[in-house]
């Protein structure tokens, strides 16, 4: 899924600094998500689903 992530953010040309400010999603998550420490609960999928806005089976489809 964190692959799928950074290719969003890569294409709109933000930090994950920029996306937590925008989202309230603390940045540390993302790197939890990144090192596989921890799994997106789907609240925060959908969050993300808005901001980058793409539907939410974009992210869900490559959560496993």
């Amino acid at each position: 899924m964190y692959e799928a992530y950074e290719k969003l953010r890569k294409q709109k040309g933000v930090t994950d600094y920029r996306v937590s400010e925008e989202t309230g999603i603390v940045k540390s998550t993302f790197s939890d998500w990144k090192s596989g420490r921890s799994k997106p609960k789907i609240e925060k999928l959908m969050i993300l689903a808005r901001y980058f806005d793409v539907p939410l089976e974009y992210f869900v489809s490559k959560r496993k």
